[in-house]
């Protein structure tokens, strides 16, 4: 009778710890799916609002809260565990339990991190306002870099791990990293580089006449840059490269030239004066020419076939497509000009000049027999 007892004593026992556990685990269930729904309700009025960050913060928070939730229900439940069973597995759970809320509050601040860079642009340009994308995206990939190495030192912390002694190692160690990962920290500092000068940001137009690289860059990462060429390809171009080369950005200019030699017969030099005089007048009064740029129409050397005149000018538009669109219309404008006035534009010709002359004689039947 008094093992009987025993064993009702023991499985009473038992039986209360474990239904402890399930109700703990239980419990964790339903505050996960109730916080989920408060939260997407929270996040969907947060919407109506021009608040950004609500709506950014709410949003973070969706997949992180329930995850902590679970972290800490299955934490507490593990204590009881343990604390039943006596077993040295669950030594760790405490710590562990910490860990786990340290990267549930990472993800968290990553999440937030891109979301709020990634509504900011949108908001920005939806409001028709100007946004340096670069700059966003820069300030946005140091906040996670700060993120990641911040969670990283705080669980080696909490880990027992002496922090103090893990840096100054560091100082001794990092010799050896950066000789074995030199071409790495090469291309973070290029990176940084064109983060801080700005020689280009995203959606401009670059070339090098160092090196076969032109297209549209489509993101400036640490360690490389993505370039979209004029065939569509994407270039992936390692950042330490802009640091040795020269670099070009159209996208950044000012007016766009027109620069053309244009001849005319040796027969029709005495219509060259007026045909100046005309050209240029055309180019001033063409709204499509900014005349308080550079602006020359001048005869500029005897060639070998012709007499040749250049005009030398800028267009209000930068736009490639509508820059050529007026370079045709005012070349064939100058053609018309001098097609007015009697004259016509050359192309390589040669005379020879016989001093003697060249006499033609009418041979004979026997002559060609």
């Amino acid at each position: 009778m008094e093992l009987i007892n025993k064993l009702s004593n023991v499985l009473t026992g038992d039986v209360a710890w474990m239904s402890q556990v399930f109700g703990i685990v239980l419990l964790t269930l339903i505050a996960g799916a109730i916080a989920r729904r408060i939260i997407k309700r929270l996040a969907t009025r947060a919407h109506d609002t021009e608040n950004l960050l609500d709506d950014v913060i709410l949003e973070a928070m969706m997949g992180p809260t329930r995850v902590l939730i679970w972290v800490l229900g299955i934490t507490f439940a593990a204590n009881i565990v343990g604390a039943e069973t006596d077993e040295a597995i669950f030594d760790a759970v405490p710590m562990l339990g910490k860990v786990g809320v340290i990267l549930v509050l990472m993800w968290f601040g990553l999440r937030f991190s891109s979301g709020y860079e990634q509504r900011y642009i949108e908001v920005r340009k939806k409001r028709g306002k100007e946004v340096d994308i670069t700059l966003v995206h820069a300030a946005g990939k140091l906040l996670r870099g700060a993120i990641f190495v911040t969670t990283a030192l705080i669980i080696l912390q909490t880990m027992g791990i002496n922090i103090a002694g893990l840096l100054a190692f560091g100082g001794v160690g990092g010799i050896a990293v950066s000789l074995a990962a030199r071409d790495i920290l090469a291309n973070v500092f290029g990176g940084l580089g064109v983060y801080t000068e700005r020689p280009f940001a995203v959606g401009d137009w670059i070339r090098s006449p160092d090196r076969e690289i032109e297209g549209t860059v489509e993101e400036i990462g640490w360690r490389r840059t993505a370039i979209r060429t004029f065939d569509k390809r994407v270039l992936y171009v390692p950042n330490s490269v802009f640091t040795t080369i020269s670099v070009e950005n159209p996208s950044r200019m000012t007016h766009r030239r027109i620069r053309e030699n244009i001849g005319v017969r040796y027969d029709d030099i005495s219509r060259v004066p007026v045909i100046l005089q005309e050209v240029r007048k055309y180019l001033i009064e063409n709204p499509d020419i900014d005349e308080s740029q550079t602006l020359m129409v001048n005869l500029n050397e005897f060639g070998d076939s012709s007499v040749n005149f250049f005009i030398y000018t800028f267009t209000h538009t930068t736009v490639w497509t509508e820059f050529h669109e007026i370079k045709e219309k005012v070349l064939l404008a100058i053609s018309d000009i001098v097609e007015k006035h009697g004259a016509e534009i050359a192309f390589p010709t040669r005379t020879i000049h016989v001093p003697d002359g060249i006499q033609v004689t009418e041979s004979t039947p026997a002559q060609n027999a």
